[in-house]
Formats: structure tokens, C-alpha cells, sequence
């Protein structure tokens, strides 16, 4: 099988070019993203691998289905970044559902702890011999309310990190799950009760915009908002316009609404166009990292264990498990 890489950076050859040659795979690694202007690049392969901020579009579904593209390997757990729809009968997508849910929670309740401990300001103090504690104080995590929202793998490992803190833990998914030690309320009671709120589920038509203004004007004052799923989950300008009112105590961002184009590259030398994303910098209780939570050693080889196996079952007619429009129809 050929396959066309993209959006390639040093760390996916790591693990994806000696898996690869095991396989017996041909990996052609592109370093451009997938989109309108790049999906030329796949002719003459079977499968095309792509990233979370590469996008394929119904449009772009017909160009593959043209150059007898058979499938589309998504390097990540959500897919709302293909028309699955336009996909359905022309070719596969294969998804990775689990890689390391605990290294996504792990990095949740880094960017919590930061964000209340105000760790990354006094690491910048104290390197210049700034020892003032003024303008660093949190609180206490121990017995206080976290909500988390989405009760996946990554929702229930983020569960037991803050049972860990001995946290109140309330909880939200439309589909529950036996067993968890947290207590599943209804959305508005994560709103209304949470003095932190942790989101953990998919980006869907449904929870776009989940965190509004409505939303917003619905949590207590000083409440804790972290978000390592999917940017579009939150509302930028409600986001910007709470924290202006004072409304958060502290916010950690792993992902954007609009990061694309910016997260996964440097662009520290260009003047950046988003004027939201560059206020959000300017905000001293929030905290914006790239895109990293997924981002050990563990979860990476397990992407590129993941992702190979998928592309070995189209090849070799066998089950595909991690196909998306069959979990679709379930």
C-alpha cells in the first residue's frame, strides 16, 4: 500500500518510518497540510493519512475517489475535520480511538494546576531573582466541585487524576458509564455547581459553542475553565468577554477554534492576523498551549501502531474496527 503522509513533522517519522517498513508500506511523508490546494499531492497513492487541523471536504472526497484513493487514515480520535458523509460510499475513514487517554488527562490537570498555582509566572519571576509572591495565589483543589464534561476514556482517567485531589466530581455524557466515582447531573447543574470545568467530548453540530455566553453567565464567579478536546467547543468571543467581566478564575486552552495554520508551527516571527487569539495571550489568567496534550511517548507509538493496523486491514480485507462510518450507525 502507498500511502500520502501529511502534514509530517520530525517526531511523526520517529515512529511511523521504521513501523512502516515492517508493514511493508510505501510512505511518501509530505510536510504541507492536506486541503483544497494540496489534495493534488495523493495521486497515484491508495491512502492518505492526515492530522487534526487538516481538513477534507466533500469536494475534496470526490478529487480522491478520482484518483482511486481508497482510504483515509486519520492520525487522531475525532473526525470532524472529514465529511464523513461525502466519504461514506467512495472510501473508508479509519480513525484511532484510543492512543493514551491518560496522557490527555494528565496534561488537563497540568494545565489546571498552572493555571491556579500560577506556576508558569513565577518560573518567569524567579529566573530574574523576583521572589514577590503578590498576584500568585490560587486555592485549595481539595473538596472542591469539578465538572467534567464527556465521560469517554479521556473523561474517566481526568475522573480518577481529580478523585485523586479527593475533588467533588459531578459528570455529563449523554452516554453514561457504570461504575465511575462521579456523580452524572445534568448539564446545567455542571454550570451552575463546578468550581472546575474540565471538557472531554467530541466536537459535534451538537456541542458546538457548548461554553457561551448563556452558558458562561451560568457559572459561578472565579470558576476554572480547561479545554484539551476540541477548540470549537468554546466560544472565543463569549471566552474573551467572561474573562474581561472577570468571570474565570483561570483558563487553560490546548486547543483553539481557529488554530489552524498556527498550532504545530512556529510562528514566532510573523505578525499574527487573529485578533482573538492574540487577546487571549494578553489575558493574565489564561494559559494557551499548542496543541500538546496527546503529546508522549507512549501515545505516539501508539498513533502509529494504531494507524498502521488499519491501513494492514483495508489491505488484507480484514475487520476494520476503527472504521468511523460504521460507528456512525451504530
Amino acid at each position: 500500500m502507498r500511502i500520502a503522509f501529511y502534514s509530517t513533522k520530525p517526531y511523526d517519522k520517529v515512529w511511523f518510518e521504521p513501523l512502516g517498513r515492517e508493514y511493508g508500506f510505501d510512505i511518501h511523508f509530505i510536510e504541507a497540510a492536506c486541503n483544497e490546494e494540496t489534495v493534488f499531492m495523493a495521486k497515484g497513492y491508495d491512502a492518505i493519512c492526515i492530522f487534526v487541523n487538516d481538513h477534507v471536504s466533500a469536494q475534496m472526497i470526490d478529487q480522491l475517489y478520482e484518483m482511486k484513493v481508497k482510504a483515509i487514515l486519520l492520525r487522531s480520535a475525532g473526525f470532524n475535520h472529514v465529511d464523513v458523509k461525502a466519504a461514506e460510499d467512495k472510501m473508508v475513514v479509519l480513525r484511532v480511538p484510543g492512543y493514551s487517554p491518560d496522557a490527555v488527562a494528565e496534561f488537563a490537570m497540568a494545565l489546571l494546576l498552572t493555571v491556579n498555582r500560577l506556576t508558569h509566572k513565577a518560573y518567569n519571576r524567579t529566573r530574574e531573582f523576583n521572589m514577590s509572591l503578590n498576584g500568585l495565589m490560587g486555592m485549595d483543589l481539595f473538596e472542591k466541585t469539578a465538572g467534567v464534561i464527556g465521560t469517554g476514556k479521556i473523561g474517566q482517567s481526568m475522573i480518577r487524576i481529580l478523585n485523586g485531589f479527593q475533588m467533588r466530581v459531578l459528570c455529563y455524557d449523554p452516554y453514561p458509564v457504570k461504575g465511575l466515582e462521579a456523580e452524572y447531573v445534568p448539564l446545567e447543574d455542571i454550570f451552575k455547581y463546578s468550581d472546575v470545568i474540565s471538557l472531554h467530548c467530541p466536537l459535534t453540530t451538537e456541542t458546538r459553542h457548548l461554553i457561551n455566553r448563556d452558558t458562561i453567565a451560568a457559572m459561578k464567579k472565579g470558576v476554572y475553565l480547561v479545554n484539551t478536546s476540541r477548540g470549537a467547543l468554546i466560544d472565543t468571543d463569549a471566552l474573551i468577554d467572561g474573562a474581561l467581566e472577570g468571570k474565570f478564575g483561570g483558563v487553560g486552552l490546548d486547543v483553539y477554534e481557529e488554530e489552524e495554520g498556527v498550532f504545530y508551527e512556529d510562528r514566532s516571527g510573523d505578525i499574527i492576523a487573529d485578533d482573538n487569539l492574540a487577546r487571549l495571550m494578553t489575558l493574565p489568567n489564561v494559559l494557551v498551549t499548542s496543541h500538546m496534550g496527546f503529546f508522549t511517548r507512549e501515545a505516539m507509538q501508539a498513533i502509529a501502531k494504531t494507524t498502521l493496523e488499519n491501513a494492514y486491514a483495508l489491505e488484507n480485507g480484514l475487520p476494520m474496527v476503527n472504521q468511523v462510518g460504521r460507528e456512525m450507525a451504530l
